[in-house]
């Protein structure tokens, strides 16, 4: 089993970041390039076993949510069926994502990680670890951008 991890620290308390990314159908407020978002079959987006069903990049994406825990601040998920991961030609099995941000004390700040397990091509294995580093680093950067350029939890929670 291959694993991919990416880890940064925001400005902002924990228990902001959380708010936003808590809600599994969340997605497009805080990725860039994440278009419309739904949670399939009535559930909440903190239900486990909710079903994201999210457009990102022109490619429709599905996600079930296995387990939140407001205790650590994460989340874990899987993709349904096949990912739909823009890498031609790479087959990718037994998925899970975990999403943890936890407080760092000293200056009301954040620890963000984020990190994935998954089968594959052992040959390949290593590629695609980097592949979803950068893409992580990508997706926490824009979270970065959405909180500071909005000013308040509120803000970017109400754009949306």
């Amino acid at each position: 089993m291959a694993r991919a991890y990416y880890s940064t620290v925001f400005a902002q308390p924990a228990a902001d970041i959380w708010e936003i990314v808590r809600d599994f159908n969340n997605y497009p407020v805080w990725v860039g390039g994440a278009g419309e978002s739904r949670i399939e079959d009535g559930k909440s987006g903190d239900a486990v076993g909710a079903v994201r069903n999210v457009l990102y990049q022109e490619r429709r994406i599905r996600q079930r949510l296995l387990a939140l825990s407001d205790a650590d601040r994460s989340q874990t998920y899987e993709f349904c069926g096949a990912p739909s991961l823009p890498v031609q030609g790479f087959q990718v099995h037994g998925f899970q994502a975990t999403l943890r941000i936890t407080p760092i004390v000293d200056g009301d700040r954040a620890f963000v990680e984020w990190w994935a397990t998954f089968d594959c091509e052992p040959a390949r294995g290593e590629e695609f670890s980097q592949t979803l580093r950068g893409w992580f680093a990508k997706w926490l950067e824009s979270l970065r951008t959405v909180l500071s350029r909005q000013g308040s939890l509120e803000a970017v929670l109400a754009d949306h």
